[in-house]
This record gives C-alpha cells, structure tokens and sequence, in this order.
C-alpha cells in the first residue's frame, strides 16, 4: 500500500513523503535535520531509510534541511540543473547529486516519477508526478496559475496536494508591501483558494480520490477559508464531499495522510 504523508505544508515549510513500502522517497526538506526526524518518527520512518530526496525549487521553505540530511545520511538529491544552482545547501558530495529535467521521467526503486514545469518566480522549478502500480500521485504547489499544461501532468491523480496559498481579498487588504502583493498575485506567484478551488473540481472529474490544499500562507489564508472555497465549488458541482472524494488541508506543522 502506498504511503502519500504531507509531513509538513505552507509558506513556513514543505516536505512530502511518499514510499510503496520498499522505497521511501523524501520531496523537499523545508525544515532542520532534527526537525525531519522528529516529523519522520510521527510515521514510524527514519532519515536513514529515505532513498531519495527530490527538490521542487531552491526557495528557503523547501530546501533549508536538504544539504544537512544529504551529508548526514548519504541521501541522493535529484533536482533540475537551475534549482541545485541556486540552492544555498553548503557543499554535497556530487555522486549524490542528479539532475532532472521537466517532461522526463525515471525510477527510484518501484516509484516512477515525472517532472513537470510549474510557472513560479525560481531558476527552473518543478512539481512532480508519481506512479506506483496503476496509481499516480502528484504535488502541484508554489504555482502562480493553473495551465492546460500543468492540468495534463496531474489530471488522473488517485491523490494529490494542490496549492491553497491565499485569500486574495485577505492578501489585498494585508499589510504586506505592494511589491510583494504583486508578486504573490503573479502568474508566478501562488495559487489562490479560488484557482485552487477550480482546479479541484477538474481532478474530481478526473477521478482524484483525495486532494490535501496545501501551501497556505500563514498571512493571507486560513484553513477554513480554503476548505470552504473548494468544498463549495465541488459541491455546487455536484460531487459529495467524504464519499466522492476527500478533502483537507495539509497541516502546517505536522503529518498530514492522504
């Protein structure tokens, strides 16, 4: 049985587990090494069995454990060209180091991943897709729209964790800066509960079993804000909420399961 774990989610800190059982692979370490073991213990895991750690993008909150995890534990990073550039890791053996590429897929273990582009102001980021047996799971954050591109990579999740990040009404009204408003309302900001909410109701009719809203912005969001948002957009569609398919919000802090 696959194991789908938001270990942690939002603009504080990201890291996704997902294992068949044999191969444990780690997406993202947005917190410290000790961190990691302590969120990892919370699903009977450990840094020492992870076979690889996966990197969506080079920003803080989602790779500020990568480079210690990787030297401490021997854990090969797999990471587009652009975003080990610009990773401020400190130096990693580079027999651990594996450049991806978007649109190209390969295996760990039993696990069949593929990358894709997601448009968000980094070097070269990705969001990623995984297969075990008949089953496709899939990441989609840190995102500034939805595209027909993006759609076609996650279109079929069984699971997956999609980008809730704000309110927009919440983030006009903040007290952030103009310029960083205007970066977050961006086609390569983040996702809004609305988009969010629209792309839900297109991974329903694809089959999605479970969607975990993720990302939310500590500032400009709220849980239930974001739930809401999508919950209502999938029932006015007509789908049943528990039954149809599962909905929550990946936690900030700790575990969340798919």
């Amino acid at each position: 049985m696959t194991n789908f774990v938001s270990l942690i989610s939002g603009s504080s800190g990201n890291s996704t587990f997902i294992s068949d059982g044999k191969t444990h692979i780690l997406t993202d370490c947005g917190t410290s090494g000790s961190g990691l073991k302590a969120l990892l213990a919370q699903i009977d895991a450990a840094p020492e069995s992870i076979s690889a750690l996966l990197i969506t993008h080079e920003h803080s909150d989602h790779v500020k454990g990568a480079g210690v995890i990787a030297r401490r534990y021997s854990i090969p990073i797999y990471a587009t060209r652009g975003t080990y550039e610009n990773m401020c890791c400190g130096k990693i053996d580079e027999d651990l180091v594996h450049f991806i590429e978007p649109d190209t897929d390969f295996e760990i273990g039993g696990i069949g991943i593929m990358p894709f582009s997601i448009p968000h102001d980094a070097a070269e980021p990705v969001g990623f897709s995984y297969f075990v047996g008949n089953d496709k799971f899939s990441i989609a954050t840190d995102m500034g729209h939805m595209n027909d591109y993006i759609l076609s990579h996650i279109l079929g999740s069984k699971k997956i964790i999609l980008e809730s990040n704000h309110d927009v009404e919440m983030l006009q009204m903040g007290s952030y800066p103009y310029p960083l408003k205007r970066r977050i309302l961006s086609d390569i900001g983040h996702l809004s509960n609305e988009n969010a909410a629209k792309t839900a109701m297109e991974l329903v009719k694809n089959g999605a079993q479970s969607i975990a809203l993720g990302h939310l912005s500590n500032e400009n969001n709220r849980p239930e804000l974001a739930m809401l948002e999508t919950y209502n957009r999938l029932t006015d569609g007509g789908v049943k909420v528990g039954s149809d398919t599962a909905l929550t919000v990946a936690k900030r802090y700790e575990p969340t399961i798919i």
